[in-house]
């Protein structure tokens, strides 16, 4: 019988239906829209999105393989990603209708004996992901999420999306989720443009795992008549079927910030994740022969 990890593709198996998902949504897209697209496409079951990744249990078994096959892709020259986050196909994409796996694979890692060499460091591929450097930032993303689940008790995890919130623009922002108020930990009123405004209840949900459509449900339940939006914050992942439920027609709409993006906004408002730039000086001889 097929394990629930064998199932999951490679992350060299990902290199095409990762390209096609890019191809298909327009040339760009966000880590979470890829991934969703490579579900549908592989026609995934539920259960498989849903498993845990054995090295990085922050992030499911799928998301860390497309973490690497978008690392290596990159490498080869054929997608890119910018500050926000948006990876995009590259010039160099449209010669390629398909990559051959083994050459990317092959490129990349004398590409990374090339860099070791050029640092005078030890040359070994000890595994599969060993043979690239992983510059797809999501270490740091998932040293944010372990710090967090760590370190911080529930009623710090609300204060800080507490903060959060107020950082974005948010305005008259309390916690409530040490009050019984049902599965709401807390409310506030976003403004937009300075002119509209709607009032948004949140759950706030420290969890290491998937937030399935059931967590949805009971939300949305508990917020009924008690705001116009839900916003569910968690640093773990979504299913497939809580993101349905969550934007379900006919339902109070909820939006869903997963742990990635969580990280992902805390370096944006310099919440507890700072980026440090390293100075690097030149000296300019021509200037001096001009003196």
């Amino acid at each position: 019988m097929t394990s629930k990890t064998t199932a999951i593709p490679q992350y060299l198996e990902l290199f095409n239906p990762l390209l096609h998902a890019l191809k298909q949504l327009g040339g760009s897209a966000t880590v979470a829209e890829i991934e969703e697209r490579v579900a549908k496409d592989l026609a995934l079951p539920e259960e498989l999105l849903e498993q845990p990744s054995k090295s990085h249990p922050y992030q499911s078994e799928l998301m860390y393989r497309l973490a690497w096959a978008r690392t290596y892709l990159k490498a080869f020259g054929l997608i890119e990603n910018s500050q926000r986050g948006v990876w995009s196909l590259t010039p160099k994409a449209q010669q390629y209708p398909t990559v051959d796996s083994a050459e990317v694979r092959k490129y990349c890692v004398a590409l990374t004996k090339k860099a070791r060499k050029a640092k005078k460091g030890s040359v070994k591929d000890s595994g599969e992901d060993a043979s690239l450097a992983d510059d797809d930032t999501e270490t740091w993303k998932e040293q944010v999420i372990s710090t967090i689940l760590e370190t911080m008790a529930p009623a710090g995890f609300e204060r800080l999306i507490q903060r959060m919130l107020r950082e974005s623009g948010f305005i008259q922002v309390e916690v409530t989720g040490r009050s019984g108020d049902g599965g709401i930990d807390g409310r506030g009123i976003a403004k937009i443009h300075g002119f509209m405004s709607f009032h948004v209840v949140f759950q706030a949900k420290r969890y290491k795992g998937s937030v399935t459509a059931g967590h949805i449900r009971d939300f949305r339940g508990a917020m009924v008549g008690k705001g116009d939006k839900g916003l569910f914050i968690t640093t773990g992942v979504f299913t497939k079927d809580a993101k349905a439920e969550a934007s379900r027609d006919g339902a109070t709409p909820i939006d869903l910030i997963d742990g990635e993006e969580l990280a992902t906004k805390l370096k944006e408002l310099g919440l507890g994740v700072a980026t440090k730039t390293i100075e690097e000086v030149v000296v300019d001889s021509e200037w001096f022969k001009a003196v």
